[in-house]
């Protein structure tokens, strides 16, 4: 899973159907960090407990509406808003990017579009948390999904950068492999253990100077995997 599926998002909305919904959509899309609320005021104590990094409001809703939590929300702090919602009247739309949205949905909407929007969003607001990582033997480029290594750029595959990103977020710590099946392969992992074998023996073709021997990804039987990382 990358970066910015590990942000934790806010998801308001007063229709119970709806926000089950979206939440299957998040998670089936390796979002993980979801937390719901149907009013203003669970909202914001949702916010001032939580402290999400981005929010999808709707504008109706029972005890006021999502312009005027919008700017609640960012009395308590500045983070990426979409607004997904059934007003799709113009002036609405201007309502909401003038109320400091960064984006504007109408329902109903395609799910395809609503991950397209959020991730955009989530990539533009937090570009500069790509970090580049040293290893003993390479240096792993997260901006670039590269490993550089002897000068060399090796592409990382989208499997690959989910799983290095998840352990690197972990780094020195056992990683689960129940848990890096999850952040490759979503909220369904179960069946996928030969897979990962597969992919953690590919990076460390990538990362290790010999990969029979590693040094920087470290098997721990019957747990998981370790990423040891040099500067952390």
């Amino acid at each position: 899973m990358d970066y910015i599926k590990q942000k934790r998002i806010l998801l308001v909305d007063d229709e119970v159907a709806l926000l089950e919904m979206v939440t299957s959509i998040l998670k089936n899309n390796g979002f993980q960090q979801i937390r719901t609320a149907k009013t203003m005021k669970e909202a914001i104590a949702v916010a001032n407990e939580y402290k999400p990094e981005f929010a999808i409001l709707d504008v109706m809703l029972p005890d006021g509406d999502g312009f005027a939590l919008l700017k609640q929300l960012r009395e308590i702090a500045d983070y990426p808003v979409l607004f997904l919602t059934a007003r799709g009247e113009d002036e609405d739309k201007f309502t909401g990017f003038d109320s400091g949205a960064d984006d504007y949905l109408v329902k109903p909407f395609l799910p395809k579009e609503l991950i397209f929007r959020i991730t955009a969003i989530l990539r533009r607001s937090y570009k500069g948390e790509n970090p580049h990582v040293l290893l003993k033997q390479c240096e792993i480029d997260f901006e670039r999904a590269v490993v550089v290594k002897k000068g060399e750029d090796i592409p990382l595959t989208a499997k690959e950068f989910e799983l290095l990103s998840a352990l690197y977020r972990q780094a020195g710590r056992i990683v689960t492999i129940d848990a890096l099946c999850e952040a490759a392969w979503g909220e369904n992992p179960f069946g996928y253990e030969n897979s990962l074998m597969a992919h953690i023996r590919r990076i460390r073709e990538k990362i290790e100077a010999n990969p029979s021997k590693p040094v920087s990804l470290l098997t721990v039987k019957g747990l998981g995997y370790k990423l040891i990382v040099e500067e952390c």
